[in-house]
């Protein structure tokens, strides 16, 4: 496997080659995002929640800013997760004030930040601690085949995505995961960067999991030995035979088929499905002995990604609205690939 593995249009699609060519991101206001955490703050406590609205700015940026202006130290600030910076996006940050009078957010000094609601909560916001992500995508500059282009949005709204990871997850032109390798091979890196590559390499061995299983037809439909993963939680189960009760919970997409987060042991998984897993496994092999030496736990995700609520609209001729919801840790961009090819 090469780091050029890593690029999305090098990655089957479910449906077929993309019916639509399209500017993605030609403005910031073309790719919103509003983060859903899932609950509401308590009304009290040393911690105050802000409801903010950044555009064109990094989250670890305006985490940093918010500390400055409440003269905390960067770690009295959390966030659930990471937002685009090529975008308009709505997210929570949490912020220690123990023993602080409230401030006026309002006067918080940079104009792509709009500090929107202030509310007391009694915990720090910790990382991947949401429930999803609502998207409001604009395609511009749009060609190609209309009418193929809104069958496979009903294919999409119907039997959902191939659940990869995007690109972000790879960085620029892959280079987390030349790094991982060169970690790997010796080099020494920082704690936290050490993580950010290892996440890299397993979500590697996913794609190439998922990938494989696209081109078998059974990304969205079992294979002997199945491992399933719950909709909306970390859990998993299987394998066990193949039976209506399972049919029914996979069409209603309770449970999906699920691929490897690799770690150390052999994967969970039996039958066909082991024997995909650990043909990838082999292939990717510096990626696995690296990830084992690091003593990893084997994880699981979904292999099916299902938007909620998916709708679109015709702006223009050329100009198309995707508006969707997606669970924490998924990608808005694996979702218009199997659409349009973006630049």
């Amino acid at each position: 496997m090469s780091e050029s593995d890593t690029q999305p249009t090098l990655l089957p699609y479910a449906f077929g080659n993309p019916p639509l060519r399209a500017r993605l991101r030609q403005v910031p206001e073309d790719f919103r995002v509003e983060e859903i955490l899932g609950y509401d703050a308590d009304g009290k406590g040393e911690h105050v929640l802000l409801w903010v609205e950044k555009r064109g700015a990094n989250t670890d940026w305006v985490a940093r800013e918010l500390a400055k202006f409440a003269g905390v130290p960067a770690v009295a600030v959390g966030y659930a997760g990471m937002k685009d910076r090529h975008a308009v996006t709505r997210q929570t940050f949490s912020v220690q004030m123990a023993g602080r009078p409230d401030l006026d957010w309002s006067t918080f000094p940079h104009a792509e930040v709009n500090v929107l609601a202030a509310t007391r909560h009694s915990r720090k916001l910790k990382r991947g601690a949401l429930r999803g992500n609502r998207f409001i995508l604009v395609l511009r500059e749009v060609t190609g085949d209309r009418a193929a282009a809104e069958n496979v949005l009903a294919q999409i709204a119907t039997r959902g995505v191939p659940n990869y990871y995007g690109e972000q997850r790879f960085g620029r032109e892959g280079g987390n995961l030349a790094q991982a390798r060169a970690m790997f091979a010796g080099r020494r890196v920082e704690r936290d960067k050490r993580s950010m590559l290892l996440s890299a390499a397993r979500s590697q061995i996913f794609n190439q999991v998922l990938a494989a299983r696209i081109e078998r037809g059974a990304w969205d439909s079992p294979l002997d030995g199945e491992i399933w993963a719950l909709a909306g939680s970390r859990s998993w189960f299987g394998p066990e035979p193949f039976s209506a009760v399972l049919a029914e919970r996979l069409a209603k997409a309770d449970i999906h088929p699920s691929g490897p987060l690799w770690g150390r042991g052999e994967p969970p998984s039996q039958g066909q499905a082991g024997a995909l897993e650990r043909e990838i496994g082999t292939l990717c092999h510096d990626l696995v002995e690296g990830i084992e030496a690091a003593r990893m736990d084997q994880e699981r995700r979904a292999l099916r990604l299902m938007p909620r609520e998916l709708k679109w609209r015709w702006l223009a001729d050329d100009a198309l609205e995707l508006v969707f919801e997606l669970p924490a840790g998924a990608y808005a961009t694996v979702v218009v690939r199997e659409l349009a090819q973006t630049s």
